[in-house]
């Protein structure tokens, strides 16, 4: 970053008061019975109702659109363990995305301990007061077992986004790219590069999606996961492939279809994007800066499909095309979960999305660029209005099917 968007960011973040949410009154508040009924003596009716009955919550309080985005600072987006309170100002832009793009009402809870059971208590005690928890920013492999006993335990939807809302959009975009390079999702040959939440949940989402196991490589620090190797934790080991007798990058890449990089800057080599097979997809989702340069791949491989994590090049695999419309479809119908049949409706709510032409408000919002499905458009662009009612609506509908919902479908979400 230069140094003027440095400063520009510390003053948007500071004026014109500290912070990016405020909390807003939404009934009247102007007269002594305004007052009365706001609390005491009028608020002793709702709670009598809610104690009867503990479903009221949704009808009297604002329960049923209130995210908690929760987090303990453990894996701050592109930046790592700097603390709860550091991750604060990241937590506050998610409440803020939701509500920008979803209309959900979000606040952020900032959990100072690295302790699993600490975690997971804390949440729990808060739970009724919300209608979905979004955690966030929790490294690996706590964060598998934070979400996992979090889910069992409460009954409202419980979203990991670092690890499916990038899933999410990561299948998506894959799908419309496997397609437009003529691959099939059920034999095309992928290398995973990061072994984290968010690369373990992406291959278990292809997976879902038709990719075979088999054909997927995933590669830590040490280098290749494969059946045998020593020192994997069991959720790599879900991904330690029994047929490979690659144990580097250098020989996994030699003929893949795919390359997933959720792992750090500069990671594949020009030799690596070589050895690829014809018409390459390359998914390069570091931040700041991918595992290679779209520049330097496009002037090595002209035939390949190209996403990063970045807004300044085509392709963004953004998770705000997921999050605030997964939680809006699954608070609508009053969701117990966010399941894996869910997800994938998300994924190819998204897929398809991308298909359809352009809406010319979207165009003008990117500076009147032209957006054509194809090899720099596989991802619908984040301020696309079409995706409240796509991408909830398919969520919402994807819950009512699996028997996780506890409302019936909108109206608005009908096809």
């Amino acid at each position: 970053m230069s140094d003027n968007f440095k400063q520009d960011a510390l003053d948007y973040h500071a004026n014109p008061k500290p912070g990016k949410l405020s909390i807003e009154i939404s009934t009247p508040a102007e007269t002594s019975r305004d007052l009365a009924l706001a609390y005491s003596p009028g608020v002793a009716e709702p709670v009598r109702a809610i104690a009867a009955n503990p479903d009221d919550a949704y009808k009297y309080t604002i329960k049923g659109n209130l995210v908690a985005v929760v987090s303990n600072g453990s894996a701050i987006l592109g930046l790592g363990n700097l603390g709860s309170l550091a991750s604060k100002p990241v937590m506050e832009g998610k409440a803020l995305l939701f509500k920008r793009f979803a209309a959900i009402d979000s606040v952020d809870i900032e959990i100072n301990s690295a302790d699993i059971d600490e975690i997971v208590r804390t949440v729990e005690l808060i739970a009724d007061t919300f209608g979905g928890i979004n955690l966030e920013d929790i490294k690996a492999p706590e964060c598998f077992e934070i979400e996992r006993r979090l889910i069992e335990s409460c009954d409202i939807p419980i979203m990991h986004d670092d690890q499916h809302g990038t899933a999410i959009v990561t299948v998506a975009g894959m799908l419309n790219a496997l397609e437009i390079q003529g691959k099939d999702i059920a034999t095309a040959k992928m290398v995973c590069l990061g072994a984290g939440a968010a690369a373990i949940s992406c291959a278990r989402l292809l997976v879902a999606a038709g990719m075979n196991k088999d054909n997927v490589i995933m590669i830590d620090r040490t280098g290749v996961i494969y059946t045998g190797r020593e020192g994997v934790n069991q959720y790599k080991a879900e991904f330690a492939n029994d047929v490979t007798e690659t144990r580097t990058l250098a020989e996994a890449i030699v003929g893949a279809d795919v390359f997933l990089g959720l792992s750090g800057a500069n990671q594949l080599s020009v030799e690596n994007l070589r050895a690829m097979a014809a018409k390459p997809v390359v998914f390069a989702c570091s931040n700041p800066d991918p595992e290679i340069s779209p520049e330097l791949a496009r002037a090595e491989r002209s035939d390949l499909i190209m996403a990063t994590g970045r807004s300044d090049y085509p392709n963004q695999v953004n998770n705000v095309l997921g999050f605030p419309f997964i939680f809006r479809g699954a608070l609508d119908i009053r969701a117990s979960k966010i399941n894996e049949a869910m997800k994938l409706a998300a994924a190819y709510a998204l897929r398809d999305l991308a298909k359809e032409p352009v809406l010319q408000e979207v165009v003008d919002a990117y500076g009147g660029a032209a957006f054509v499905y194809g090899q720099e458009y596989i991802i619908p662009k984040p301020l696309d209005p079409r995706l409240l009612i796509s991408v909830a609506g398919a969520v919402a509908r994807a819950a009512v099917d699996s028997g996780v919902a506890r409302l019936p479908l909108p109206e608005h979400y009908k096809l």
